[in-house]
């Protein structure tokens, strides 16, 4: 009875084995399973990334050859680690470190010890690398670029790092990813698919060929390219024109939403974060805690707008009835609020809406913002209905575009002035810096050319977008392609688009005219505060400007934004009119001008005591 027993229990258990192992052959069969076999050794083949090209099919990112020196710890065997350190070129604290790191990782799977050699180097490691067992050079791509600018948009590759590994499992110790710009939000399309072969081993450990003829092998597949909207040429332009200058600017296409230019001042060279210098310079660009070279002013910087804003208070007024483009106001060189008195440069007089734009009249907007309130019964009211108008423009959000990173200015509401001085215990007159553009409102450059491609289409706009085509696919998102309407009705948009035509013919940017283009544009001064041991103090202003052209068939619409430029006209409005005649021109007529703006710095006003960070912190305190 006990062997008949003994007997049985072997054979269920013989069984089990038998069943286990044959649903593992047939039904589990996984990659995972080979990654665990210790007689398969797993090699990846790493494909390119897709090329990036501009709106006109220019080169803009292409790739280079690179080489990894790579490591699987399990295979390793003694060697002088003195010897091949300085063959390699790091030091032997630098070599400890990454085998433990790669131990952690996976004993069986290789890991980058060194990585992206130059190609100088890989000719001199090539021979030498087959006497240290368990270490081999593995190819791959880097980025190449073939401009010297748009690093924000651009964005940079690097190495995956653990919270990479973590959220994501198509991604392996030592592969590359985007971290920020196009190369971040495209990241699946333009890293393609990387390809994968399984070797069978031998009891030695020797590597005897493919693992069941190669039917498991996967081949790489090159990533996706892209075709963006920026202009080349525009965007290398701009990008000198603003050496020495700290800011924003970004050119918009009204018809269509797509980002002409993109630029952050003081930027850098994309290819400073290629190679093996990327972790160096990366630390060098991302301290630099004064200029603030990796922070994209474009979309992340938020200065109040100045008098470009003022466009929206008429646009509001005329839409809620309560005024006319003839209705009067007066200036006394500024405007009152109780007994305190607003200053004003328009000269004073009797203003209209026209003469208001163009002279950029502090009073006559003060004074429409105040009607516009009179008009509703409660603060509260008047309050919802202006937040309304002004973020129908794109103001206070996000916008929706392509990038994976921006800020959303600050259109306040009731809420916003509730928390501040008490609900019920706030008027017009507490917030009447909000109708010049000042105050607390606030919006970033992207923001501000948004509203003007608004305003250049007479209240529709799309939403601002990089992205062209994907491969051969032409972007066809409606996300991107279906308008967006003001709660402006078109009618009110002439008497505005007029007083904005004639800032260029008779008005604060007069003398910035472009031979043989009929440009509509606003300048703004915006006022820079900063608290300095406890006391108020002003600083230099920041330059805004806005404008689209030609005025009748609009096909550039941009904002500029000059931190410490001085008034609108003088940094960002010069600086406008260059890009506004070098898009639709091709040339540039006013060559004295574009070499002022070329040799011009502002870095003597950034050396200034509080000239910096500081003055960020309290921008808003008005």
């Amino acid at each position: 009875m006990k062997k008949l027993v003994l007997s049985s229990i072997i054979i269920l258990v013989g069984i089990s084995f038998l069943g286990r192992l044959s649903y593992l052959q047939l039904f589990r069969f996984s990659e995972d399973h080979l990654l665990e076999d210790p007689a398969v050794k797993v090699v990846y083949d790493y494909p390119e990334r897709g090329y990036i090209y501009d709106r006109s099919g220019k080169l803009l990112v292409a790739n280079q050859p690179a080489y990894d020196v790579m490591v699987i710890p399990r295979e390793v065997q003694p060697l002088d680690t003195t010897e091949f350190c300085t063959l390699l070129g790091i030091s032997r604290e630098r070599f400890i470190g990454q085998m433990q790191k790669a131990r952690i990782y996976s004993p069986r799977l290789p890991s980058v010890l060194v990585p992206q050699l130059s190609k100088e180097d890989y000719a001199g490691l090539q021979e030498k690398m087959r006497k240290y067992k368990g270490f081999y050079i593995e190819k791959r791509s880097l980025r190449d670029y073939k401009t010297n600018a748009g690093a924000n948009v651009l964005g940079y590759i690097s190495e995956v790092n653990e919270w990479d590994l973590k959220s994501n499992p198509y991604y392996e110790l030592g592969e590359l990813t985007g971290r920020t710009g196009i190369e971040k939000q495209y990241e699946e399309v333009l890293r393609g698919q990387k390809g994968v072969k399984y070797i069978q081993k031998d009891r030695f450990n020797r590597d005897i060929g493919p693992y069941k003829d190669g039917v498991k092998d996967l081949p790489s597949i090159r990533g996706t390219e892209l075709h963006i909207t920026l202009d080349k040429e525009l965007q290398e332009y701009g990008e000198l024109l603003m050496r020495g200058k700290r800011g924003g600017i970004v050119a918009i296409e009204p018809g269509s939403g797509e980002i002409l230019t993109m630029i952050s001042g003081p930027t850098y060279e994309p290819s400073l974060l290629v190679g093996r210098e990327r972790s160096k310079n990366y630390s060098t660009l991302h301290n630099d805690s004064l200029s603030r070279p990796t922070w994209d002013r474009s979309i992340l910087a938020e200065p109040s707008p100045g008098s470009p804003f003022k466009t929206l208070q008429a646009l509001a007024a005329l839409q809620e009835g309560v005024i006319s483009p003839e209705t009067p106001f007066t200036c006394y060189n500024g405007f009152y609020v109780g007994n305190r008195k607003r200053g004003c440069h328009c000269g004073g007089g009797t203003r209209t809406m026209n003469t208001g734009i163009y002279k950029s009249c502090n009073a006559y907007f003060a004074g429409a913002f105040r009607r516009f309130y009179d008009k509703f019964e409660t603060s509260d009211k008047a309050m919802d209905v202006w937040e309304g108008h002004m973020k129908s423009f794109g103001l206070g959000n996000y916008l929706g575009y392509d990038l994976p990173t921006g800020r959303p200015g600050r259109i306040p509401g009731k809420d916003y002035y509730d928390r501040v001085y008490g609900d019920g215990r706030w008027s017009s007159t507490y917030i009447i810096s909000n109708a010049i553009g000042q105050g607390e409102v606030a919006a970033t450059p992207i923001q501000l050319a948004n509203m003007t491609a608004a305003i250049a289409n007479r209240g529709f706009y799309y939403t601002p977008h990089l992205i062209k085509k994907i491969g051969e696919e032409t972007i066809d998102d409606p996300q991107y392609t279906e308008r967006k309407y003001t709660t402006i009705d078109p009618e009110h948009f002439a008497p505005v688009v007029q007083g904005m035509a004639d800032v260029y013919e008779k008005g604060t940017a007069r003398w910035l005219q472009v031979p043989g283009v009929k440009i509509a544009g606003k300048t703004g001064t915006v006022e820079n505060f900063t608290i300095i041991d406890g006391v108020r103090k002003q600083l230099t202003d920041h330059s805004v400007f806005v404008a689209f052209a030609p005025v009748d068939n609009p096909q550039i619409a941009l904002a500029v934004y000059i931190e410490n430029g001085y008034y609108g006209a003088r940094y960002a409005g010069h600086i406008a009119s260059l890009l506004i005649e070098k898009y639709l021109k091709g040339t540039i007529s006013r060559k004295d001008l574009e070499k002022r703006m070329l040799e011009k710095t502002l870095e003597h006003e950034y050396a200034k005591p509080y000239s910096g960070e500081d003055f960020k912190i309290n921008e808003y305190v008005w």
